[in-house]
């Protein structure tokens, strides 16, 4: 296996753990989400994967979505956001712009067309600032649908929104009534 793939490979284990699952890899979390490096080296050891701390640092800096972050030592590591478990990796407000786009796939619009965007298994919805990216996130499970949001009206009306450390938009739920487009476009 070549050290991309292998990398590729760490990092999902590494999302597992560092979002849903830290007993994966037998650590636990913070209530901010992080975890201790030491521990989290050993423990993906212990499950019979190789990793060292260049690759760890490697995997953080090299990870195109950005998942990752490191304290400011490198003695903790947390996931960016993601989680479907409930830890505070300290979110700040911000000012959504204007618009912003959420991927999906086809099968999933009668749902959403009635309920909205819900947060399912995770702590926010996930919504990105430019419509590649949601056609990227959408294209991870078929055939991809891009939903555009006006976020100002969200905002205007009281939504909060955060932005997290990778760049990707939170917020805990988009009404229908805040899809721009009124049939989203499949590709």
């Amino acid at each position: 296996m070549t050290q991309e793939a292998n990398d590729i490979k760490l990092g999902r284990f590494l999302s597992l753990v560092l979002r849903h699952r830290p007993s994966a890899a037998g650590i636990t979390l913070d209530a901010l989400g992080w975890a201790d490096v030491d521990e989290l080296l050993s423990g993906v050891r212990r499950t019979g994967r190789r990793i060292d701390m260049d690759t760890l640092e490697r995997i953080v800096r090299e990870n195109n979505k950005r998942r990752y972050s490191f304290n400011e030592d490198h003695t903790k590591i947390r996931a960016n956001q993601g989680h479907s478990i409930p830890v505070d990796v300290e979110l700040k407000k911000e000012t959504p712009p204007h618009r912003l786009y959420h991927g999906t796939v086809e099968r999933f619009l009668p749902s959403i067309r009635r309920e909205g965007i819900r947060k399912m298994g995770r702590q926010y919805v996930h919504l990105s600032a430019d419509y590649q990216t949601a056609e990227e996130v959408g294209r991870r499970r078929g055939t991809p649908v891009v939903i555009v949001i006006d976020a100002e009206a969200m905002a205007r009306d009281g939504a909060v929104f955060y932005l997290s450390e990778n760049g990707v938009w939170l917020c805990d739920h988009v009404a229908p009534e805040y899809f721009l487009d009124p049939e989203p476009l499949v590709k």
